[in-house]
């Protein structure tokens, strides 16, 4: 079904719009947990309470891209959730890719640093500014904390190009930012 269709749903106030979300972006919602959460339990549960969350926003909320829409949504649950339990099971996928990004993100907290809306625009427009490969596997690590080995399975890189790849955008980002005051 058409993103379009399942918010309209939304709309309806039918219930019909969880069930063709799971369809749909189930998976996904799954991948993007799974990612920062360690625990199966954690998992089906930020999934479900992004559903409900979903549920609870459509309406007002008309989002013009679902898919991101959903993403962010698990993202920032499964985050909250990551917090919210005992340091000792952070994923150690989550504590890598952060710590890679405390060198050029001159913050003592950088969760709320990437939170920071202006920063966001900021790396967004230097993303924009990256070769779509170079950015895409940004993205996968950084926004969706996949882990080398399968950004490197997913792109056919080995996992010395995915990493040299990642080394040389950070470096980038980092003069990036500085020139612009961060």
């Amino acid at each position: 079904m058409e993103d379009v269709k399942i918010i309209d749903l939304y709309f309806q106030r039918d219930e019909k719009a969880i069930d063709e979300t799971d369809k749909k972006y189930g998976q996904l919602c799954y991948s993007v947990a799974k990612n920062i959460l360690n625990d199966k339990e954690d998992v089906k549960e930020c999934v479900s309470d992004t559903y409900m969350n979903l549920w609870n926003t459509i309406p007002p909320v008309k989002p013009l891209n679902f898919s991101a829409f959903i993403c962010k949504l698990t993202r920032n649950l499964s985050l909250k959730k990551l917090d919210y339990n005992n340091a000792k099971k952070r994923s150690p996928e989550l504590v890598t890719a952060l710590s890679e990004l405390e060198n050029i993100i001159s913050s003592e907290n950088v969760t709320e640093t990437i939170e920071n809306k202006e920063l966001c625009s900021i790396i967004s427009e230097f993303l924009k500014e990256e070769k779509e490969t170079q950015r895409n596997v940004f993205i996968r690590r950084y926004w969706f904390l996949d882990s080398i080995q399968s950004i490197s399975e997913k792109y056919g890189f080995s996992q010395s190009k995915v990493k040299s790849m990642l080394f040389h955008t950070r470096k980038r980002l980092k003069a990036y930012l500085k020139e612009r005051g961060y």
